[in-house]
């Protein structure tokens, strides 16, 4: 990958700050294009996937959409299509409530946990080839984007 003023195609910035804010949202984007490329030959978008890793964390339990989307990194997502579409890929079990219809239950299915485990081989192979961050580097960006986000 080439340097942001390269990608951008700028030659300068208005300061540090906005040059990082921009880098930070371009990689952001170019790493879920990574990622999704890497699920694509598994039907599953980067949404879904997030969604199956929150089930799976819970599993064997249920969990109520609200809470999932509390979790999700993408916190702006529809959850309800999502969950529409796993359900309909017969990666989740949906129970509706009887004492508030408005209330789902959400169970990860078999199929999603073998799905999964199929899936981290992958990742497993083909992330370092997108992170090449050795792991002090690593630790040192996650510290500086725990900072970012502080508010």
């Amino acid at each position: 990958m080439a340097s942001i003023e390269k990608e951008l195609k700028t030659k300068s910035f208005l300061n540090e700050q906005v040059k990082s804010n921009l880098n930070v949202m371009f990689t952001a984007n170019w790493l879920n294009n990574q990622v999704s490329a890497l699920l694509k030959p598994f039907n599953v978008t980067p949404e879904q996937y997030n969604v199956l890793r929150i089930l799976k964390g819970q599993h064997p339990n249920s969990i109520c959409q609200k809470e999932i989307l509390a979790r999700m990194i993408a916190k702006q997502s529809n959850i309800t299509l999502i969950i529409r579409k796993l359900r309909d890929k017969n990666l989740v079990e949906v129970v509706q409530l009887e004492s508030d219809r408005r209330h789902y239950e959400i169970t990860i299915s078999d199929l999603a946990l073998k799905l999964i485990n199929d899936i981290e081989i992958v990742f497993n192979v083909e992330m370092p080839k997108v992170n090449n961050l050795s792991v002090s580097e690593a630790f040192h960006l996650n510290s500086l984007l725990d900072k970012f986000r502080e508010i």
